[in-house]
């Protein structure tokens, strides 16, 4: 049994094809072109990037859809820590004249504009482009420059975004934070955290699609921020199979209560992982583990 699942880890480890990264690159780049040749942005401070599973090497097969970031840093959505940081702060940012919504809006049009309307459907969050032979399946969003501001007025930068259909809330993302913080952890575990990342992400979907409930409510954002709790020593194993079952019971003996992961954070650090804010809960995390390590049969 072991060996079966050590092979199976091991194909599952496997970074994405050389083929399949160049056309993430060909979707950004047909991307940038479309905003570089739109006149309503072609002179904006904007910044595209991949973020998410394929911008973190950690997606698998069943990762169809790429998260393409369109960022515009000409005007930012401020949080600041108390009112009299805000107080000082608002003498010096003045109110934007450029909207988030203008700014989806000529987004939407540089798409179309390239892809053609067939190719180009507008969700609340993002815009669906359809892959071709060139190209993948691409979710975009809009975005402008999120602040986080401290006491001292200095500020980390992330991205805001705000659904269209008024009922979700704005959604805030650390995707540069969340790069480096996934590229540090990769580094101190001998370049391993990544690989077991996509182990239990493609695991999750074997057992989802054996029916197990667990694996089919546990989103794989925190499978991966699962991972990147565990201690660093489970990754100092000599096989797969068991860096597996050492992550598995680190993260799950610390799941049992939420005493001892109430710090835990996303991977970026600048969020917590169980907060009422969060949409999965620490008994929802701690059952896919159990499955988890129940479906592989490890004693």
């Amino acid at each position: 049994m072991t060996q079966a699942w050590d092979s199976k880890f091991s194909n599952w480890a496997r970074s994405p094809s050389t083929t399949e990264m160049q056309r993430i690159q060909n979707t950004e780049t047909q991307i940038r072109a479309a905003i570089s040749k739109n006149p309503a942005l072609q002179n904006r401070s904007i910044t595209v990037f991949t973020q998410g599973s394929y911008r973190n090497r950690v997606n698998v097969r069943a990762d169809s859809d790429i998260d393409i970031a369109v960022v515009c840093y000409d005007t930012f959505f401020p949080e600041y820590p108390d009112d009299n940081v805000r107080k000082s702060l608002t003498e010096v940012n003045v109110p934007a004249t450029y909207t988030y919504a203008t700014f989806k809006n000529e987004l939407e049009a540089a798409l179309v504009a390239r892809f053609g309307r067939a190719e180009v459907t507008r969700g609340s969050k993002a815009f669906d482009i359809k892959a071709n032979t060139q190209r993948v399946n691409a979710d975009v969003v809009a975005f402008f420059e999120h602040r986080r501001y401290y006491a001292n007025g200095n500020y980390i930068s992330g991205v805001e975004m705000i659904p269209d259909n008024g009922v979700q809330a704005r959604i805030r993302n650390w995707p540069q934070q969340h790069y480096d913080q996934g590229v540090a952890k990769n580094d101190l575990t001998k370049r391993r955290f990544k690989s077991v990342v996509r182990i239990l992400k493609t695991l999750s979907n074997r057992m989802a699609e054996d029916g197990i409930a667990s694996a089919k409510i546990v989103p794989s954002f925190l499978i991966e921020c699962l991972v990147f709790n565990a201690e660093n020593r489970c990754f100092d194993k000599n096989s797969y199979f068991d860096m597996v079952r050492a992550v598995l019971a680190n993260t799950h003996n610390n799941t049992l209560k939420v005493e001892t992961c109430s710090e835990w954070g996303e991977v970026s650090e600048l969020k917590y992982l169980f907060r009422n804010s969060q949409p999965w809960t620490v008994g929802q995390a701690n059952k896919f583990l159990d499955d988890a390590w129940n479906y592989i049969g490890y004693k």
